[in-house]
């Protein structure tokens, strides 16, 4: 039963993490904003970078890929809360029906890898340098998130035994 229930905490802590950062973005738009913008205008990698070309300045762009972000981060606290909450229901049954409740915690806890992953690693750290910021650099904190996320995807996703009686 420890394993289910850790596992089971787990999944829930990544939702409680992904709702206080969609929160966090929702609430303080404007400051939070301003990471994206910088992101998208390429105004702080280095001065000689040949990748400047890649820049975006047109700011509905910015507000919608920012508005993107948070909808990514609050779909992936959902998933992750609503499937915690199933474990949880279903921490007491067989094997194979817990295992086959973990559905909704992986597809959220995928969720919120590739949110960290593909959004700020990828494409805002490799597409738009912002590694080359010192000031608009989130790559170490998405790094940071989405193996956070990945190691409790891994952990979740190993088959579960029966309890002992």
């Amino acid at each position: 039963m420890i394993l289910r229930l850790s596992k089971t905490l787990m999944v829930a802590a990544i939702g409680f993490f992904a709702f206080l950062v969609a929160f966090g973005n929702i609430t303080d738009y404007g400051s939070n904003f301003a990471f994206v913008h910088h992101v998208f205008l390429m105004d702080t990698i280095f001065p000689d970078a040949t990748i400047k070309y890649r820049a975006i300045e047109a700011t509905w762009i910015h507000h919608l890929g920012y508005i993107i972000i948070i909808l990514l981060e609050s779909l992936t606290s959902l998933l992750c809360l609503a499937g915690a909450w199933k474990l949880w229901n279903n921490r007491k049954l067989t094997a194979q029906a817990f295992n086959r409740s973990k559905k909704l915690a992986i597809a959220g806890l995928t969720l919120g890898f590739l949110t960290w992953q593909v959004s700020f690693m990828s494409i805002g750290g490799e597409w738009f340098g912002m590694w080359m910021s010192s000031e608009w650099n989130g790559v170490p904190d998405a790094f940071r998130f989405f193996i956070t996320i990945l190691g409790v995807l891994i952990y979740l996703v190993h088959k579960d035994e029966e309890l002992d009686a």
